[in-house]
């Protein structure tokens, strides 16, 4: 069976409706590729010890990543590292230096924990920067220009050597994201797509 990981982004969760979009479609579409969508912990170290130990859970299976927004960061990383496609979608490539607007008490809107975000999480989060990505072809970017949280340019220069799709206009949520799902999977390589 081919897996499909899901990484939600900051404040997020397996309910968001990327998420849900998209394995609702895959139900009807690709039976066969079991997506997982986990619930991050809140800080930085422990959401990726939870995502390298997916991955490894399922080593020697069909792997394909797919990241929204601090998801995309992470799953730059997990791409890199363990040598799996990925598609991320409005990626933040900095978050360390976006979040500092964010230290203090924050309040998950999805599942209501409230928690600290101090300076040393942002530490956590720089710790897996890659400043050279070793293999940009295992990479897809989906980005729209009208990304109100992040400015778009970063991720299109962190990412240039990447396949990249640039749409004009839309928002950080990704306007029409559903119009992709069959070029996803073809990129993923996790399923022939009909």
């Amino acid at each position: 069976m081919s897996i499909l990981i899901y990484i939600h982004g900051f404040n997020s969760s397996p309910l968001s409706k990327k998420a849900n979009s998209l394995k609702t479609w895959l139900e009807r579409q690709h039976p066969t590729v079991n997506m997982l969508i986990p619930q991050l912990p809140c800080y930085p170290a422990e959401a990726i010890k939870l995502l390298q130990n997916l991955v490894a859970v399922h080593a020697g299976e069909q792997i394909g990543l797919l990241g929204s927004s601090l998801g995309g960061y992470f799953a730059i990383w997990l791409s890199q590292k363990f040598n799996l496609p990925a598609v991320v979608v409005n990626p933040a490539v900095r978050p360390f230096d976006l979040f500092e607007q964010y230290l203090g008490e924050q309040v998950n809107p999805y599942t209501k924990e409230r928690y600290i975000l101090q300076s040393h999480h942002l530490n956590e989060l720089q710790a897996i920067q890659i400043d050279t990505l070793t293999a940009p072809d295992l990479i897809w970017l989906l980005q729209q220009t009208g990304d109100e949280i992040l400015d778009y340019r970063q991720a299109v220069t962190y990412l240039m050597e990447c396949k990249k799709t640039i749409a004009p206009g839309g928002n950080h949520a990704f306007v029409g994201f559903d119009y992709y799902f069959p070029q996803i999977m073809r990129f993923l390589a996790l399923a022939k797509t009909k």
